[in-house]
Parts: C-alpha cells; structure tokens; sequence
C-alpha cells in the first residue's frame, strides 16, 4: 500500500473544490450553458503581469499558451472556438488564494457526507443504473458502491456540478503564479477536450477551480480516462450517468490501481492495550497478525486468519472510530489527499455495499483547534521532522511525526494530537494543561 503524501492546499485529485463548497454549504446550481463574455473581468488586475511570466501581460501570456496548445495538437477550429472564453478573472485568483481547507472531527464529518440519505441515493442508483454499473465491475473490477460513493460525495449524484465558466477559471490560475504550470496543462488538456468533440465551450462549465463533470475531474483527467458508455459517440460526464459511472470506474481502476476483488475498507474493534504505534497506514500487518494483538470486527467476530496485508487507521486517535485499510484504501488517499475526506468516501462506500453504521465514541474525543494545530507543526518542523506545508493540516505526514513525539514522551502512540502532546512539546508541565474545545473545527 502506498501511504498517503502531503500536498500543496489544492491537491490535484478531482472535488476539492467541490468539497469545499459543501462544507461552507455554499452548494452550486446545476450546470446551465453560459455565454462568453464581452470582455476580460477584472482587466486592471492583468496590466502589471505576473512575476512568474517576467512581467508578461496576460494577451502575451495567453498567445504563448495558444502557440503551446497547437503544438500539442490543438486545432486552430478549437482554438477559434474557445477564444472568447479565454479571459482572465481575478475573482477566480482571489478565490484560489483564500481558500481554506475546512475540517471537523471525523465522526462529525462522516455524519454530515456519509448520511443516510446519500446512502440511500447511492442504493438507488446502483439499481437505476444496473446496467452500467454491472458493465464497469466487469470491465474495469470496480465495484458499484465505490463509485456510488464517489458520485455522491463530489455532486450530490449531479446536482451540484458548478456553474462557472471552465475555461476562464482555468486561464486565470495559469496566469497566477501559485500554480501556473499545472493550470497551463489543464487548459490545454480542456481545450484537447473541445477538439475532440466531448463538449463545446459553452458547456465546459464546473467547478471554479476547473473541475468538470458529476464526478469533478480535472480536464487532464477527463481527457485521459473519460468513455463513451452510453453510445452517443461523445463522452459526456456533465449529463450521461452511463459516462460518469464508466469514466469513474476507468479512472479508478486505470488511474488509481484498484486492485480487483479486494476489500478497501473495514469498521474493526481494537483493545486498549494494543500497541498503538502499529496504527499507521504506512505499517501493514497480515490480518492474522492484527487478529493476535485482539482486532476483530465491528460486531465481535473474529477476523480471517490470513495474510491480506492491512493498516489500522485510527482517524480520531485511539479513543475514536478504527478500521483496517487495505491496499485499495490508497486509491482514496490519490483522489483526494485529505485524510478525512479519503476516510469518508471509503466509509460511504461500505454502507452503500451494506455495512452497518459506525460505532460512535462513548464520550467527545478532544481536536486541537487550528491555530494549536499549527503551532504543534511549528515545533514538530523545529525537532527536525518534514511534515510537508504548516498549514493546520494534520496529513500523514504531520501523523507520523506526532507519533514518534508521543513515542518520545511515553504518551499513547496512536498519531492524534492531544493538548497534552503539545503541553509537553512547549516545555509546559502537565498541570498548565488547558482543556481543548471538542467542538473546535479543524
């Protein structure tokens, strides 16, 4: 299993923004045609030109973006079609450089996108859809409630797919500097798009950082991995459910290396005098070796004793929820790295396949609130670990380095961050410990 890596704030997998836009239950409209604009928004904010181009103004900016693009086989036909979508907005940079990544604790998360509504919707579709669900297991080893899953949690199975011009979100965050490579390639793999007759401009509408489609992808993504499931001779995963479940499953399957056949996901029970430090999803363990150290499933039965390699994910620490993430468990943590998001979509994925709800925490398990968070990644870059970006974030990496403090100061190490680690961490004795908000988001 490939452990999870720590990314920029905009991890490149499909619905983040989208993602985002759900937790500020700011939820898009559904995806109407929009009509170029007149002019570029926002002109004043080109006339400078952006460092990273060496003071290019963005008309220069966007001919040698065109000249790349024909290069790598764009048709001047497309080229002519798109160009009145191709303007700047600053709104967009503005966007991109305010966001923040929302979080709660897991249970509170799971609760709120793994509803059982949205269980219950994912029900439904498998059977509306049976047929193309049926054809992509087959074709491609992914199962129907993975999908589901996927489906749900990016758009609400199509509702919500965004509204906003594709083309002009992704012109304007490659002539941003913070990014400006990769939205370069994403332009070109959208207008790609437009060439081969998938979508016109008109209809290349999403998300406002760029993702396009029911299930989010990013055009590179959609250019690669999108089929024609439904026979119109286009593929078309803004309207064609065939193509959003077959272009998924390709994308799953081709792109994320699912493993057929095998489990991604499981609820475990754990005894409290496990060794803790094993909980990590870059240990595996066969499962007969966590049926040893007392693991069993959610209901008490024992687990198989085999070797399938497994991790225990403990998402909120020791006191919270505990699972076995099995080597499929990485195609979540690629789609999107967060790890309460990847949780999450693996979590729904089991309870749209029948698995019974959670086990809930007896009591509320403490989260440090975001600026403590980042503190503690302060001095955890200050003791010599990598924990990637001091953004507030606890990721894998950040985890790990929890883990080997607590290992360091004889605490339980089950990777979460606790007021006493970082008591501990200040140089504070235990007694000027304050209490900790479980209620804080992050």
């Amino acid at each position: 299993m490939r452990p999870p890596h720590e990314k920029p704030s905009y991890p490149a997998q499909a619905g983040f923004a989208a993602l985002l836009a759900l937790l500020c239950g700011s939820l898009q409209a559904s995806a109407q045609p929009v009509t170029a604009p007149a002019k570029p928004p926002a002109a004043a904010a080109q006339r400078g030109g952006a460092s990273c181009h060496n003071g290019t103004n963005f008309d220069r900016f966007l001919a040698d973006l065109k000249a790349q693009a024909a290069a790598a086989g764009v048709s001047p036909g497309a080229l002519g079609e798109a160009s009145p979508y191709l303007v700047y907005d600053q709104g967009i940079v503005n966007r991109d450089r305010g966001q923040r990544v929302f979080g709660q604790v897991f249970t509170q998360f799971a609760g709120r996108m793994a509803a059982p509504y949205r269980m219950q919707q994912g029900q439904a579709r498998i059977k509306t859809y049976a047929a193309a669900f049926a054809r992509a297991e087959k074709e491609y080893g992914v199962p129907p409630a993975v999908i589901a899953a996927f489906w749900g949690l990016e758009s609400d199975f199509g509702a919500d797919i965004g509204h906003l011009p594709t083309l002009r979100s992704l012109v304007s965050l490659a002539y941003d500097c913070r990014r400006s490579q990769m939205f370069v390639d994403e332009t070109i793999a959208a207008l790609k798009i437009i060439d081969r007759g998938d979508l016109t401009p008109s209809e290349m509408v999403g998300s406002w950082a760029g993702e396009l489609g029911q299930t989010q992808f990013l055009p590179s993504r959609y250019f690669n991995y999108a089929v024609d499931y439904d026979g119109d001779g286009r593929s078309d995963l803004l309207s064609s459910p065939a193509d959003v479940i077959g272009s998924t499953a390709n994308y799953i399957a081709n792109g994320l290396k699912w493993r057929r056949g095998e489990p991604w996901l499981q609820e475990v029970r754990v005894p409290q005098d496990l060794p803790w430090d094993q909980a990590d999803l870059t240990i595996q363990l066969p499962r007969s070796k966590w049926a040893e150290l007392g693991v069993s499933y959610a209901d008490g039965k024992a687990l198989p004793n085999d070797n399938l390699p497994a991790s225990l994910l403990l998402p909120m620490g020791r006191m919270g929820p505990a699972f076995l993430a099995y080597a499929n468990f990485a195609a979540y943590t690629e789609w999107n790295n967060s790890l309460i998001y990847s949780t999450t979509a693996g979590y729904l994925a089991t309870r749209i396949a029948g698995a019974a709800p959670m086990h809930r925490p007896s009591a509320a398990v403490a989260q440090l609130p975001f600026n403590e968070l980042r503190e503690m990644q302060q001095l955890l870059v200050r003791a010599g670990f990598d924990v990637g970006k001091v953004d507030g974030v606890m990721g894998q990496q950040s985890r790990s380095a929890v883990k080997a403090m607590q290992i360091k100061y004889g605490l339980p190490a089950d990777s979460w961050p606790t007021a006493e680690l970082l008591a501990r961490m200040r140089g504070l004795p235990r007694a000027q410990t304050l209490p900790t908000d479980a209620s804080a988001v992050r």
